[in-house]
């Protein structure tokens, strides 16, 4: 499960904005995931639980908001959704997509004390 190791780096970059910013509690925490970003919303959750015992963040709530995947066909041109690598565009069928978004895995947003 690479998401309990996401979320040890995860927590390490709040520890490093409470220093920055100063503030001792994370209470509630948004974090931006594409689709290619290879992240299981419910596996993440659990993780971050997990991970963030006896840090500043433990008690958060962990929102994930699921953003879509966009590509552009290098062959016709066409831009389509996509929700994982390796697809073919659905208007051609080839394999030259090239990826726009859905990469992100992102804070959005934080709420402290």
């Amino acid at each position: 499960m690479h998401e309990l190791s996401l979320c040890r780096a995860l927590i390490e970059q709040l520890q490093q904005q409470a220093e920055l910013h100063q503030f001792n509690r994370v209470k509630q925490l948004w974090l931006e995931a594409g689709p290619l970003a290879a992240v299981v919303p419910e596996a993440m959750t659990f993780a971050f639980e997990a991970a963030s015992r006896g840090t500043l963040a433990q008690g958060a709530r962990l929102h994930v908001v699921e953003l879509p995947g966009r590509a552009r066909c290098r062959a016709c041109g066409i831009e389509s959704a996509i929700s994982q690598w390796y697809q073919a565009c659905p208007k051609c069928g080839q394999y030259q997509l090239q990826v726009l978004s859905g990469e992100e895995l992102r804070i959005r947003e934080l709420e402290v004390e």
